[in-house]
């Protein structure tokens, strides 16, 4: 009697090994929809984010920087309307001159927008600094705004009264800036900058410290003042730099980044503003 060849309803219909390649290529797609390709990195190793994201973002930081500003500032509104129509107006009055009123509209429109933005920003600043101004923290907060590749170590020294002295590595070379009573962080200064020099050799090495005493830097203009320093080095010789000034460790003793008064700490958004 011939025999009937068994059935198997598991079995794999169409090519040989059809089910298993097919079953490999759904493992190897969910693999990779959930690892990705390696994301794309910026200059400071980050994943890139895209436009669109990036500007809804940056609106969301400009909001909350503005309803911090007000509350500190009333009179904002009024003064970025003020603003707006001025330059506006001014605009506008030249194009009614040269016959074109309706070619110059947008253009007025745009640039009383952009008067607004640039007075809402040094108002935000301004907000800011006197709000910081005086407290422990306050010169690593704008150290740590500042634009551009500036490697901040806050709180390298100190004192139990939180007077501080933070370290910048940059193209200048090194900055080591000190903040409190200059009596105490004159010696914190000469200690701290005796430790680098065994390190870095013959690269320049900076100091300042904080203040509105006459030889001092106040803290609205320590920002301009540090990125006005001479280019001595090139972004190799910072990198290379970095990595033997990892031997003298990071901070030892904490520093608040920026209190607030109440004891709020400044939000990013005002970091943001301030930056541009």
């Amino acid at each position: 009697m011939a025999r009937s060849k068994p059935s198997d309803a598991t079995a794999p219909s169409g090519k040989a090994g059809r089910g298993p390649k097919d079953a490999g290529r759904g493992r190897s797609s969910g693999s990779a929809a959930a690892s990705g390709k390696a994301p794309k990195l910026d200059k400071k190793g980050q994943p890139k984010v895209g436009r669109i994201k990036r500007f809804t973002n940056q609106v969301g930081m400009i909001k909350q920087a503005y309803s911090l500003t007000r509350k500190n500032d009333p009179k904002l509104p009024w003064i970025m309307l003020i603003a707006f129509v001025a330059v506006a107006a001014v605009i506008e009055l030249v194009g009614i001159l040269l016959s074109s009123p309706y070619v110059f509209l947008p253009l007025a429109i745009l640039m009383g927008v952009l008067a607004a933005l640039i007075l809402f920003g040094r108002r935000a600043q301004g907000s800011a600094y006197r709000q910081v101004e005086g407290q422990p923290g306050a010169a690593a907060w704008v150290l740590e705004g500042m634009r551009g590749d500036w490697r901040v170590t806050s709180g390298v020294a100190g004192t139990a009264q939180l007077d501080a002295v933070h370290r910048v590595l940059g193209r200048p070379g090194i900055i080591l800036v000190a903040e409190g009573a200059p009596s105490r962080t004159r010696g914190l200064l000469a200690q701290e900058k005796k430790k680098v020099a065994r390190v870095v050799g013959d690269t320049p090495i900076y100091d300042i410290t904080v203040g509105d005493a006459e030889g001092q830097v106040p803290l609205k203009k320590l920002s301009a003042h540090v990125m006005k320093l001479p280019r001595n080095l090139t972004a190799a010789e910072v990198n290379s730099l970095g990595r033997r000034m990892s031997a003298l460790g990071g901070a030892r003793m904490p520093v608040p980044g920026g209190p607030l008064p109440g004891g709020k700490q400044m939000s990013v958004s005002q970091r943001q503003v301030r930056r541009r």
